[in-house]
């Protein structure tokens, strides 16, 4: 492959028109990964968990929209500037037993918790007005260990006791 150093910036009016910078009009799914350190225990649970410990969590965030004019679906300071907002804020460096509502705080209930969350801020914001939603979360308690949450399975009504 051969390297070469460009002659000149392409600029905006002389080389590309304000008219091609959208590309397409494709939903598109954007995702940041971000970390947060928590201490929690579990509830009735019989492994070395039912102890007080902590994690080094890490979030992934995927929201879908259409690109706007100039080509961008989500920037990506959005979603750092939605995260900060309503998880790390409320929840880094926290005993999440006394932050999140009362539930067992495993990752299974705290990601719903997320999604609902940022779903939220999501209307509050007018995304979702404007064609973006939520569609996937992963929560990693450990490098291993993980869990997951997706669009269709918090709309579908699959299972109430």
């Amino acid at each position: 492959m051969k390297f070469s150093i460009p002659d000149r910036v392409q600029r905006l009016g002389v080389d590309i028109g304000r008219h091609e910078l959208r590309y397409h009009r494709k939903r598109v799914a954007v995702t940041r990964e971000f970390t947060f350190d928590a201490a929690h225990h579990l509830h009735l649970y019989k492994g070395k968990c039912k102890s007080l410990h902590g994690h080094t969590y890490r979030l992934v965030i995927t929201i879908s929209g259409f690109v706007d004019e100039i080509g961008i679906a989500v920037d990506f300071g959005e979603i750092k500037r939605m995260y900060k907002e309503e998880v790390e804020a409320r929840l880094d460096h926290r005993y999440l037993n006394e932050v999140l509502p009362n539930m067992n705080t495993s990752a299974e209930n705290m990601i719903v918790w997320i999604w609902e969350v940022l779903d939220d801020r999501l209307e509050q914001d007018g995304w979702k007005k404007r064609g973006h939603r939520l569609e996937e979360l992963v929560l990693y308690e450990t490098p291993t260990s993980r869990a997951t949450m997706k669009r269709e399975w918090m709309e579908a009504e699959d299972f109430d006791e």
